[in-house]
């Protein structure tokens, strides 16, 4: 009789003992399994971007003699940024609560662990994740200077400008700096400005301050590989998916809406600019419509998380006549030897994703943002113009210690050699 009186306890006893388990479960961040894996697959996609992407899309556009130093910037960067990544850049965007830039609380990655979680996916992910647009980002840089450019320069120029311009300007709009205040609170999912506005303009600066190519306007310098460039193109179009789609940081609709809308800006800044092209010089070229993808990519990919598929088609379009125009200006009005249109094609497009968003991701285009046009727009247009301002003249300072550790640009003897013989002893084509 005792026995059976007392079985109700039992259950009480288990809910007691196991109390503080459930509690720790409601707290503790849980890692999702689907997030984690479309984090991983995303993150290959990223790095994929870089190596072997860019190197394949910029290593056609050059001269054959210049073909390996441009996949050894590549390379180099990558290995360069990822370093730095560990050292501590990922502690400087995504750590403390500083307005302006981040601590160094997890320098070398320290605390960072298996078990770390960030959201839902394991921290280690998301620093991988992140790592790999402190990658791609001055990858992007390298078009401005190819063909002229000493590999110290280079080498410096990647550590400085990691520091000093990415590191700030990704805390400012990623790690809730002042960018993400209650003030202010811009949007930008993938990088329109972290990544597309400061590599931009800081090419704009640096092809400026380096000077043009020998021979460069009256001498053709026709890309040595057009096929390459369309490999790469390939390439850079699949790993873009990741690139927007995974900055959602989840596997979800919201994600496969980023996806969509990236793909149809891809598509509409492909046709647009081959029919521009083909209006204005009656021929229809396989570059131009490489490039043209590129531009529709770079321009999509601030506003990827709020605009819906008319919004995205409208910027394909804007972004096919627009950075086609840019390339002639920039090249011919301003004399800027921009050897592979960086500015006018991530640097514009990026700045004008980043604005026009504010305009296309409401409600009355079909976009998803819930914020008002006017107010965001203005904090678009704020945003956009610090950004600008700060990469232009962090670069100029980067630029003239760069020249100050060696010197920037190699000599016209070297120069016409090639770079590959001239900087790296190999030639990439042996006929």
């Amino acid at each position: 009789m005792f026995k059976i009186k007392t079985l109700w306890i039992l259950p009480l006893l288990f809910l007691a003992a196991n109390l503080p388990l459930m509690a720790q479960s409601e707290t503790a961040p849980a890692i999702d399994s689907g997030d984690t894996a479309w984090m991983l697959t995303s993150t290959a996609f990223v790095l994929l971007m870089m190596l072997p992407a860019l190197a394949l899309f910029y290593g056609g556009l050059v001269r054959a003699k210049n073909l390996l130093s441009v996949l050894m910037h590549c390379l180099m960067m990558a290995g360069l940024a990822s370093v730095l990544w560990a050292a501590g850049l990922y502690s400087l965007v995504f750590k403390g609560d500083g307005g302006w830039i981040g601590n160094l609380s997890a320098a070398g990655l320290r605390g960072i662990t298996p078990a770390s979680v960030s959201g839902t996916i394991p921290e280690p992910v998301f620093v991988m994740f992140q790592m790999t647009f402190a990658i791609i980002t001055p990858g992007l840089v390298i078009g401005a200077f190819v063909e002229r450019i000493k590999f110290s320069a280079v080498i410096v120029f990647t550590v400085l400008w990691s520091v000093f311009v990415y590191a700030p300007v990704g805390h400012w709009v990623w790690g809730n700096g002042w960018m993400m205040s209650a003030e202010v609170q811009v949007i930008d999912l993938a990088g329109g400005i972290v990544v597309h506005a400061t590599a931009g303009v800081s090419a704009l600066v640096i092809a400026a301050m380096l000077g043009k190519r020998n021979g460069f306007p009256n001498h053709v310098m026709p890309p040595h590989s057009p096929w390459m460039v369309v490999v790469g193109t390939g390439l850079l179009w699949v790993g873009w998916f990741g690139f927007n789609a995974g900055s959602q940081v989840a596997a979800n609709g919201s994600a496969g809406m980023t996806m969509l809308v990236t793909h149809l800006a891809a598509a509409s800044g492909t046709l647009t600019w081959a029919l521009v092209e083909r209006l204005k010089t009656g021929k229809t070229g396989i570059v131009g419509a490489a490039t043209g993808t590129i531009a529709g990519l770079a321009t999509v990919t601030p506003a990827s998380g709020v605009v819906g598929p008319a919004g995205a088609i409208a910027l394909g379009i804007a972004a096919g006549i627009v950075c086609y125009f840019a390339c002639s200006l920039v090249k011919g009005r301003l004399g800027v030897d921009d050897s592979l249109d960086v500015f006018a094609v991530h640097g514009l497009g990026g700045i004008m994703g980043s604005i026009l968003l504010a305009v296309l991701g409401t409600s009355a285009f079909g976009g998803f943002g819930s914020f008002d046009m006017g107010p965001q727009l203005l904090v678009q247009l704020k945003c956009v113009g610090v950004v600008v301002v700060w990469s232009a003249v962090a670069t100029v300072a980067i630029v003239k210690i760069a020249g100050l550790c060696g010197g920037l640009r190699v000599s016209p003897e070297e120069e016409e050699t090639g770079l590959d013989d001239s900087c790296h002893g190999e030639k990439a084509y042996h006929v």
